[in-house]
């Protein structure tokens, strides 16, 4: 196996109780999107084949797979180590509150906030390449990092909607043509 992705249908989400990201995210604001929302979770691909192309190949299945479902915005955590107490973590959302940040209709609050503002956020920090990955795609964060402190990691809540992939990347995403 080269990579997977966990993927939780609205069906499955309602069948096992919930969505992941409700545990650490209130998602009363996404209510409108649920029915076509699936939430990406675990991704995984063999070291061997940590490229680009491995990574559009799984975006390819997955894009073959909204569609064939319908389905058309993919939420997730996106996690962020914080070995450094989390000042890289804090640091990221800064910047990315000002480039990235979802519309106030689709923002999410998180449970158990990363305290951000004990932390140091000032630096300049590159975001790890999934996440830049899915920032290129034209996904969004939702609201502040909430902080999982059983895997100490800052978990970012992101959007990507099929809508929002820029022209060069829907090719990449998808071999289906786009509608006019």
């Amino acid at each position: 196996m080269i990579g997977t992705y966990r993927v939780l249908t609205p069906a499955s989400a309602q069948r096992v109780g919930g969505l992941y990201s409700e545990t650490e995210f209130d998602l009363t604001r996404l209510r409108p999107l649920r029915s076509k929302m699936v939430e990406l979770g675990r991704s995984c691909v063999h070291p061997e084949w940590r490229s680009g192309g491995a990574i559009l190949a799984l975006w390819a299945a997955l894009a073959e797979f909204m569609h064939r479902n319908q389905l058309d915005t993919m939420i997730g955590c996106a996690s962020v180590s914080m070995r450094d107490g989390g000042h890289f973590a804090a640091s990221l959302w800064e910047q990315l509150r000002q480039s990235h940040l979802a519309p106030i209709e689709w923002r999410v609050t998180p449970r158990l906030p990363l305290p951000v503002g004990d932390l140091r956020h000032d630096m300049q920090v590159e975001a790890p390449p999934l996440i830049k990955g899915y920032l290129r795609c034209g996904a969004k964060v939702l609201g502040a990092p909430a902080w999982d402190p059983d895997f100490n990691s800052a978990d970012l809540p992101m959007m990507m909607r099929i809508a929002d992939l820029p022209p060069r990347y829907l090719k990449h995403f998808s071999a289906r043509p786009t509608e006019a």
